[in-house]
């Protein structure tokens, strides 16, 4: 479809929601969307595979993030809204695209809400074993549920303040590991580079699977430009955002993984038993190291479900806004479309249920289905990028705010990035399976889009 004839979706969703959201908000929204669950917990499997090879796992896949953010920044400070790059594939490639990239993100959302609200629960099923997991989950859910479903603001300060104990938490752990490794922590002895003798302990395949782990870990960096479309100043938040992108992924992720291997041998059973950043901080001689990182983590949990219901309620707003969904969905009162925020989490708590019911099949393959969602959406912010960006320069170059690198050469690098993820995701029997059943759903709704696409041509 030519790119002209896609006019409908409106650069801010048609203005139905507040714009509740702060630069504070933004801001620490944009700090802490980069640490989740799996960056604290995660990360030991890929330590345990690649070594201390990690590091360059996480540079690698940081880097292709950067572009990818680099891209979505680009485009979102040209067009700020809450479907962010379904919205930008619409009006890139056709409704088809926006059609496929929003609902599977969607799903791939409502389900992490599930995932995140059954590891909140387990945690605290550790500190009180009498409680039954399954109603911490439904506690979480009724919370947040509550807070997205109340004015934009309240979504805004608990993630503010949950970013903030992230931020402080890991900036913590970065400030002791360095002094300890440079020998002046009191009570601990430098390793010096006793632990990075054996760059490659696995080979190339251990830091393949390294590679796979640290890609998926940087999800939920999206966050920040489906929220912007709700802050006083769209376009400063976003660009703000994508420009202290760079520093934040090397500080956060490529630097603590560094200061950890440095640290702790990557052999060790720790690493993989009770994380990366328990181990070495029981390395350091801190008391309670195990507890206090539970605490850490279930903060990220926390953060992370309500950032996804957000996330979800607004994607699924954005889709019905432009007709892609059922029109009850759209429902907005008070600034918030509350319909979506209920039906999101409602969505999520079915996933629960269905870890309970029927672990082995509906909810495996729920989990294999969503395993590779978030490359896919990747693709569409890469290709929606090739054709806005020549758009913009040739009809309203003022509104490229942000500007990607070196384009187009740097977009089609990130391009063969994925393509090169895809090709590593088919040789893994692990990832195998989740490349297939990801291909699968998407190819299901790309058809549904066409269709209704086609359809609405007609009429």
């Amino acid at each position: 479809m030519p790119l002209t004839t896609v006019e409908t979706p409106a650069d801010s969703d048609g203005g139905s929601l507040s714009h509740g959201l702060k630069q504070r908000h933004l801001s620490m929204i944009a700090l802490g969307g980069v640490i989740g669950a799996g960056l604290f917990v995660g990360s030991g499997a890929g330590i345990a595979a690649a070594g201390p090879s990690i590091v360059i796992a996480y540079a690698l896949s940081g880097l292709l993030v950067m572009l990818v953010m680099r891209m979505l920044g680009e485009m979102s400070a040209a067009y700020p809204s809450s479907g962010s790059f379904s919205s930008h594939a619409e009006r890139a490639i056709g409704p088809w695209a926006g059609f496929t990239a929003g609902w599977a993100f969607w799903v791939l959302l409502c389900t992490a809400v599930g995932l995140e609200g059954i590891g909140a629960a387990q945690i605290v099923h550790g500190w009180l074993p009498g409680t039954p997991e399954w109603a911490w989950v439904a506690l979480f859910m009724v919370v947040f549920c509550g807070t997205n479903l109340a004015a934009v603001k309240n979504f805004g300060e608990f993630e503010f303040w949950f970013a903030a104990l992230k931020v402080g938490a890991i900036t913590l752990f970065l400030v002791l590991g360095v002094l300890a490794l440079a020998g002046v922590l009191p009570g601990t002895d430098s390793p010096g580079g006793s632990n990075l003798t054996e760059l490659l302990p696995g080979g190339g395949e251990g830091l393949v699977i390294g590679l796979l782990a640290s890609v998926f870990a940087y999800g939920g960096l999206e966050t920040v430009t489906i929220a912007a479309a709700e802050s006083q100043d769209p376009v400063r938040g976003v660009a703000r955002a994508v420009r202290t992108a760079m520093w934040r992924i090397a500080v956060f992720y490529v630097g603590s993984m560094a200061v950890v291997v440095a640290l702790v041998p990557w052999d060790s059973p720790q690493v993989v038993e009770d994380g990366p950043y328990v181990a070495a901080l029981d390395r350091l001689g801190i008391p309670g190291a195990g507890q206090l990182m539970n605490v850490v983590v279930l903060v990220a949990l926390l953060s992370a479900m309500n950032a996804n219901i957000y996330g979800a309620s607004r994607i699924g707003y954005s889709l019905v806004e432009r007709g892609q969904g059922p029109t009850w969905l759209g429902r907005v009162s008070g600034g918030v479309p509350r319909v979506a925020v209920l039906a999101s989490s409602v969505f999520g708590f079915l996933c629960v249920l269905l870890s309970y019911w029927r672990p082995d099949d509906v909810f495996a393959w729920l989990l294999n289905m969503i395993g590779a969602v978030i490359l896919v959406v990747w693709i569409f912010i890469a290709v929606s990028q090739l054709r806005l960006r020549r758009r913009l320069e040739r009809e309203t170059p003022e509104k490229l705010a942000v500007r990607m690198w070196a384009f187009p050469w740097l977009t089609w690098v990130a391009l063969a990035g994925m393509a090169a993820v895809f090709v590593l995701m088919a040789r893994e029997p692990d990832t195998r399976v989740q490349l297939y059943s990801t291909g699968a759903m998407t190819l299901a709704l790309a058809a549904v889009g066409y269709a209704w696409q086609r359809a609405r041509e007609r009429r």
